[in-house]
């Protein structure tokens, strides 16, 4: 199970928000590439970066800090905010981004979701962040009347290689990961999930790491990271370990 340190971007600085409100954001670090950087020396195999700008205004808005992030390590990226066009998808892989999350689109244009595919086999990810079970777009700004799982469902079968699953009212509160409506949806899906909001301990990653066989291959962890209640090292050998007795 991979563990994707998460850097949200705001304003070009790296910070947490609480429940995904702009107005509660924590700054931890004004240089992202510095930020980059810790996490790859940390043994870190992956970064997980979001435009949180971008995702309110449906554009790229971090461009600066994420190219500073692509210059400053070697390990893959995956990016996600405002990111609604193929155009933009391109441009961002052309960059040196490894895997494009796709989140708004993903519930007012499936057809694109399916068309970046085609197109980038492989690099496309899908992000859905559930409040309540329903699914949240435009930065969290909006609430659907579409579940999750159903969401989901309409991507199984077109090469998408991930779906991003964050639980919202988790996210920044330190409240623990929702392990079964994860494990949920991972157990009904054949993509990948990636799970998300509310990393708060490693005995989360022990949770998450017991239902690695329902089909969860990741976690993002953010704030428990930044503020040290999460420990690198303990983390990935914990993630790691091949059988989940090595977990307990």
């Amino acid at each position: 199970m991979i563990i994707y340190p998460a850097i949200d971007l705001k304003d070009g600085a790296c910070v947490r928000l609480l429940r995904g409100e702009m107005s509660q954001a924590t700054v931890f670090n004004n240089d992202p590439g510095e930020q980059a950087r810790l996490f790859q020396s940390q043994g870190f195999e992956w970064l997980h970066l979001v435009d949180l700008n971008g995702a309110f205004e449906g554009k790229p808005v971090n461009g600066a800090a994420v190219e500073s992030i692509l210059k400053s390590v070697t390990i893959p990226v995956q990016l996600g905010g405002g990111i609604r066009d193929l155009n933009t998808i391109g441009m961002w892989l052309e960059k040196g981004v490894s895997r494009v999350i796709l989140g708004t689109v993903a519930l007012r244009d499936p057809d694109l979701v399916k068309a970046a595919c085609r197109e980038f086999p492989g690099r496309i990810a899908v992000g859905i962040d559930a409040r309540e079970g329903y699914v949240a777009v435009a930065g969290w700004a909006e609430t659907s009347d579409i579940k999750a799982l159903d969401l989901a469902l309409k991507f199984e079968d077109c090469g998408v290689s991930a779906i991003i699953y964050t639980d919202i009212n988790r996210d920044g509160a330190m409240g623990g990961v929702n392990v079964e409506s994860t494990s949920d949806l991972a157990f009904h899906l054949t993509t990948p999930v990636i799970a998300s909001g509310g990393v708060s301990s490693i005995e989360d990653l022990k949770a998450l790491k017991v239902e690695e066989d329902t089909g969860i291959e990741g976690v993002i962890c953010g704030r428990a990271l930044y503020d040290g209640r999460i420990d690198p090292g303990e983390a990935l050998a914990l993630l790691s370990a091949t059988a989940v007795e090595d977990a307990d």
